[in-house]
């Protein structure tokens, strides 16, 4: 049974994370088991789990669907994130070793390259993930990567650039090397700084990205699952 509510689990959240099942989509149990060559207890069991995290929403007579995002849930889970990478930052800082920030300086190259003349979002995205990794270990703390690991997964967080203009690509790739450079400088209140400022950029660029919405269908819309820095 573990395995097989693991199976469908995955099913289902990786659906949601690239966009297959849409915010508000409904989660029916048995297309869901069809699918997943399963029955839907096992359906059933994930769903339940994916409701713990904030992904799906049962309704009472009206079955699962996918949760849909509004701003005020991107303004919290932003202004988590922000404290939780900016601490991150301040712990790597002294922590992290030569080749790591080596590394980093690598993935800079690679992320510039990434969004030149032909933009490659999807290899960006990647690349930046491989980027706050390596800081996020450098910080030495499982309690803090576990936190950080639930807000980061969530699919609000998931392929920001997307909605970047090439102005906000420029200012992102700025802040990778500041980041860098702090990290060098062994100062964890430039890091946090710094990592402060990159992650509420990228807040500002996803509220800006929904009142454009907004004011394009004339009325309140949610916040699109195809949204890191």
């Amino acid at each position: 049974m573990t395995r097989a509510v693991d199976r469908v689990y995955a099913h289902i959240r990786d659906a949601i994370v690239d966009g297959r099942y849409a915010p508000g989509a409904r989660l029916g149990e048995v297309e869901i088991a069809e699918l997943t060559r399963t029955s839907r207890t096992p359906v059933r069991e994930a769903l339940r789990q994916l409701e713990m995290e904030g992904l799906v929403e049962v309704l009472p007579h009206r079955g699962a669907r996918v949760y849909t995002w509004t701003a005020d849930d991107l303004e919290e889970i932003y202004d988590l994130r922000m404290t939780l990478e900016a601490m991150a930052a301040e712990r790597a800082t002294g922590r992290i070793r030569p080749a790591e920030l080596d590394r980093m300086d690598e993935l800079c190259v690679l992320m510039e390259s990434a969004t030149a003349d032909n933009p490659d979002l999807d290899r960006l995205a990647a690349l930046n993930d491989e980027f706050h990794a390596i800081v996020r270990s450098a910080a030495a703390s499982a309690r803090l990567v576990s936190m950080l690991g639930a807000v980061i997964a969530l699919p609000l967080v998931m392929r920001t650039f997307h909605r970047y203009t090439p102005t906000d690509l420029a200012r992102s790739h700025a802040h990778h090397r500041d980041l860098v450079a702090a990290l060098r400088a062994g100062d964890p209140v430039w890091a946090g700084s710094v990592m402060r400022a990159h992650v509420r950029a990228a807040k500002s660029v996803l509220l800006q990205a929904l009142a454009a919405d907004e004011a394009a269908q004339g009325g309140p819309v949610t916040v699109p699952s195809d949204t890191a820095v």
